[in-house]
């Protein structure tokens, strides 16, 4: 097995050094950019300030209750326009992982709204995950990342995946080694941060950073917010105003305008058939009434994200809807007592109800700000296969 693993990583070192040797991998082709992605101004101190039209609404402590005017919570921003396009480059590049095989976007592919559309991602061994993955859109908002709301900044969720046996199965050591060592990444963290060498807090800045770029606030819903309400059909605003209600009560924990109220809630979805329950935050000692709880996710961009729920167990957005209209509690397994959030209850949806909400949430899709696929890395190895394929 050690040997194994020995000349896996000679192979690995090979494909790599094999890349540089390619026509043009040394030229210095690759600079990073020294304005801003779209929706930020720099700053007379280098640094990128998200501005958008929820800027001009108050509410109180960040919390809307539903309301369509209605400002958001702040926002990570302050990077440099050198350290986000660093890490869009890092985000594509399959240098980060253990066998050089899959990058940060081959889970989060932008063509799927930064998910990959699999009930539980598969990881660069081939390994698979517990969860599915979660959309990266607006994650720059989020306080707690992950769906069990275990890690306080984008920073740490950024090292997470990266050392994980059953996602990129990478190093610390190997990571830096392979960073310090090739192409042009080198020059490029120097621009970045102004000195070398490379270490660990600088690729977690500059994950952060791009990461904290994926804005998504100009769909027809976010038009219609601002007053133009024509860009809603009436079918549309039936949905918007069913899912605002009393008797449905999704905007109570999907709150506008992230459509999240960024709390951990127990609503026993039920686990894909064989799977065990997932206690979710409820794994931590002291936190036992949280078993099966997960962090409300946001539904931007909720139609390019399917299947749903943190095991991906529901295919469609219908389905998704039609399970909280079931009963509180219908799908909790025998022996499991849930404490089920208080806003779960039995609202009784008709079909023609559940449609409409379909038809609302898909008002929400906005990829007008979507970043460019690098044309080259600064590694010199090829996007991964399923990240350069076209959306379908």
């Amino acid at each position: 097995m050690r040997r194994f693993v020995r000349d896996h990583k000679v192979v690995a070192a090979l494909l790599v050094a094999a890349a540089l040797l390619l026509p043009g991998a040394q030229a210095r082709s690759i600079e990073l950019a020294t304005s801003c992605p779209p929706s930020f101004e720099l700053t007379d101190t280098n640094q990128c300030k998200l501005v958008n039209l929820y800027m001009q609404y108050t509410s109180m402590e960040h919390k809307g209750v539903g309301g369509t005017q209605t400002e958001l919570p702040p926002a990570r921003d302050g990077f440099s326009p050198q350290q986000i396009d660093l890490g869009r480059f890092l985000f594509f590049d399959p240098l980060l992982s253990g066998n050089h095989q899959q990058a940060c976007a081959s889970c989060h592919q932008p063509a799927k709204g930064f998910t990959d559309g699999k009930a539980v991602s598969t990881g660069a061994t081939g390994k698979l995950g517990t969860r599915s993955a979660p959309s990266l859109w607006n994650v720059g908002f989020l306080q707690k990342l992950f769906w069990d709301a275990r890690s306080p900044s984008l920073e740490q969720q950024a090292l997470g995946p990266l050392f994980a046996d059953n996602e990129m199965a990478n190093t610390p050591q190997q990571l830096l080694d392979d960073l310090n060592n090739t192409g042009e990444y080198p020059r490029l963290f120097q621009q970045a941060f102004g000195k070398t060498p490379i270490d660990l807090p600088q690729v977690a800045t500059a994950l952060a950073a791009f990461q904290s770029s994926l804005i998504s606030l100009n769909s027809r819903y976010d038009h219609y917010a601002h007053g133009f309400h024509q860009a809603l059909t009436e079918d549309e605003i039936k949905g918007m105003n069913v899912f605002r209600s009393f008797v449905a009560r999704c905007a109570e924990c999907h709150t506008p305008p992230l459509f999240t109220n960024q709390q951990i809630a127990v609503i026993g979805t039920p686990e894909p058939d064989g799977k065990p329950l997932d206690p979710g935050a409820g794994a931590e000692p002291g936190k036992e009434k949280l078993r099966g709880g997960f962090k409300v996710p946001t539904l931007r961009n909720i139609a390019k994200t399917a299947p749903y729920m943190h095991s991906g167990k529901f295919a469609t957005l219908n389905e998704a809807t039609e399970f909280y209209t079931l009963g509180r509690g219908h799908a909790v397994p025998p022996g499991e007592k849930l404490t089920i959030h208080w806003h779960i209850w039995e609202p009784k949806l008709s079909k023609e109800e559940i449609a409409q909400i379909g038809l609302f949430l898909q008002t929400l899709t906005d990829e007008s700000l979507m970043p460019a696929l690098p044309s080259v890395l600064p590694s010199g190895l090829a996007l991964p296969a399923d990240v350069a394929a076209p959306a379908q």
